[in-house]
């Protein structure tokens, strides 16, 4: 898989220049590259059909990757108020305090939550780095339709890179495609929501 972009909305402190935080950052960044379709293939290829390939199978070799590097996963955030807003997607401790990532692939208002989840991690101070992982508007229309993506994010960044920031990180990680082909698999969708719409036509305008 491709990173076609990487927006750093924040990066402040000592942490955010150390060592360490380059090195986490590169074994994040690999984990991505190496997610792949079909699987075992080295490559990440789309059969371009316009909603037509899920997203859950996409992160299995990220989940992987990371799992074997001591992260874990669906941790809860640790808030100061006493509404919390959902588990975190995966978590790393570090003794400059947890490294927290979403791989977001659901639906654009679930890809808002995730990005004021991180943002009030790093606000409060309980998350050292946050790392939002979204597709790319080139991989969007292949995929479950009205996934979120990073266009659809853009609008927003000013809002993001305005908060006050005493020590951290905060990026937004951008994947797409190495390929399009019509000789590869579709990638299989789930049962419900968006999933369930009909594929167009490979010939439709996306």
């Amino acid at each position: 898989m491709k990173i076609a972009h990487i927006e750093t909305l924040l990066s402040c402190g000592n942490y955010a220049a150390s060592d360490e935080w380059n090195e986490t950052r590169g074994r994040i960044h690999e984990a991505v590259e190496a997610v792949d379709w079909p699987q075992n293939s080295g490559m990440f290829t789309i059969n371009p059909v316009k909603h037509g390939n899920g997203v859950v199978p996409i992160k299995k070799v990220f989940v992987d990757r990371l799992r074997g590097q001591h992260w874990t996963t669906e941790e809860p955030i640790h808030l100061t108020s006493e509404l919390q807003p959902g588990n975190l997607d995966f978590m790393l401790s570090t003794e400059h305090g947890p490294i927290a990532i979403e791989w977001e692939t659901g639906n654009i208002s679930s890809s808002h939550r995730s990005m004021n989840k991180l943002a009030l991690g790093l606000i409060q101070g309980v998350i050292s780095a946050g790392i939002m992982i979204v597709a790319s508007r080139k991989l969007y229309p292949y995929l479950t339709d009205r996934i979120g993506n990073f266009d659809e994010l853009r609008p927003y960044l000013p809002f993001w890179k305005s908060i006050q920031c005493q020590s951290g990180v905060f990026e937004i990680v951008v994947f797409e495609q190495d390929a399009e082909s019509t000789d590869v698999p579709r990638i299989p969708k789930g049962k419900d929501g968006n999933a369930r719409r009909p594929a167009d036509s490979a010939l439709d305008e996306v």
